[in-house]
């Protein structure tokens, strides 16, 4: 994987979300060195697709639980943070998929007391 991961990458990989897309976005998660590009490519997707003539909401839902499915816990939170940083249709369509993952309880379960 190229050691130039750039927001602009992460965003085309995020609109593409092929499997190729995907394996590539996996093995970025995995670098905590890339976690503010990811984050910057995820802000620069879900406004792109907040401008767009036509909302996709079913692709952004995928793309949210995807990334809550496969993003690392110390990235949970951050990802709901950008899901909520709007209240555009386009954030909530993403906010969606990314609470149906679940990700957000594995990462901080709930305390039993």
């Amino acid at each position: 994987m190229s050691k130039d991961v750039t927001s602009e990458t992460v965003s085309t990989r995020l609109t593409g979300f092929s499997e190729t897309d995907r394996q590539w976005l996996a093995a970025t998660l995995e670098h905590a060195g890339h976690d503010d590009a990811m984050l910057d490519g995820l802000h620069l997707y879900l406004d792109i697709a907040a401008n767009a003539r036509f909302l996709n909401a079913l692709k952004l839902e995928k793309a949210g639980e995807w990334l809550g499915n496969n993003a690392p816990g110390r990235l949970q939170i951050r990802l709901m943070e950008a899901a909520r940083s709007s209240q555009h249709a386009a954030f909530q369509s993403f906010r969606q998929g990314l609470v149906r993952s679940g990700g957000l309880e594995r990462a901080y379960p709930k305390s039993a007391l």
